[in-house]
């Protein structure tokens, strides 16, 4: 499996566009960046329980199935004669571990040593490679999705939370680089909660739980993140979590995390008073 750069392909250098369609908002804003980027026709693989039915509104196609129906995940771009597909929004963890595999999945799961997020959907990239469907960097077309380097929502950051981002970020590189996680919560130079299987918003509450105000969240991406899928996401759901924890900043990767409905969240930033910073490596 090659390793792809944050890099996106061309807008210009096809016409048909597929998306595997996970929940959340970010299906919905590559579809209307793909648009207007040229992308005359969209194709979706949309999974039951997970898919936002609305994302039918703005693309052509929607072939829907269950989660573990890899045979015909394929099908549904190779027959259509889709050959770039993009992966956007996540599937809940839970779902990854309680699959209902076809036969096709059944034997690519056989093979694999380790059962995460990144194994799987790199084990469907390469299925799909094989009917010559090709999985292209999630942040094709959402450049200007990307995070800024700096406080890019909220207020300024003291010199204490400036302290703990950098503190957070290389726990966070490190525990990324162990596949266990990408995001911690740190308060006055200790770590009060990391990733695991629960994910990112639930990492949010155990640690503004313990912290009991004024934490701040590090989110970062792999060392060698593959950004073909599990790109790095923060959204309104994002802020939400951070305020019912009582968080005070949310620090993420610049250039290699989307941020999701950008003025939304700046409202949001500014009368939850969360500063939003974007860190360089």
């Amino acid at each position: 499996m090659t390793r792809s750069s944050v890099h996106s392909a061309p807008a210009a250098s096809f016409s048909s566009l597929g998306i595997i369609a996970g929940n959340g908002i970010y299906p919905f804003a590559l579809a209307k960046a793909a648009r207007a980027a040229g992308v005359r026709r969209i194709v979706v693989a949309a999974f039951e329980n997970e898919t936002d039915p609305e994302l039918a509104t703005l693309v052509d196609e929607v072939e829907w199935m269950r989660v573990g129906q890899l045979g015909r995940l394929v099908k549904a771009f190779s027959s259509r004669k889709i050959e770039q597909v993009i992966m956007a929004g996540q599937i809940a963890p839970g779902n990854l571990f309680d699959l209902r595999p076809d036969l096709k999945a059944f034997f690519v799961l056989a093979k694999l040593r380790e059962r995460n997020a990144e194994s799987i959907f790199g084990a469907i990239g390469d299925e799909l490679a094989k009917e010559g469907v090709h999985l292209l960097p999630a942040t094709t077309f959402m450049e200007e999705h990307l995070a800024g380097a700096g406080v890019f929502a909220g207020p300024r950051i003291s010199r204490r939370e400036q302290d703990d981002v950098a503190y957070g970020f290389g726990i966070a590189k490190e525990v990324s680089r162990l596949d266990i996680g990408q995001t911690v919560v740190v308060k006055n130079g200790t770590v009060l909660a990391v990733e695991g299987f629960d994910g990112t918003n639930a990492t949010i509450r155990r640690g503004g739980q313990l912290g009991k105000g004024d934490s701040v969240v590090v989110k970062v991406s792999k060392p060698n993140q593959d950004f073909r899928f599990d790109v790095p996401v923060i959204g309104p759901a994002t802020l939400e979590a951070a305020a019912e924890a009582q968080i005070r900043v949310i620090a993420v990767e610049a250039g290699r995390t989307l941020v999701m409905e950008r003025e939304r969240l700046a409202e949001m930033a500014a009368r939850l008073k969360i500063s939003l910073y974007g860190m360089e490596a």
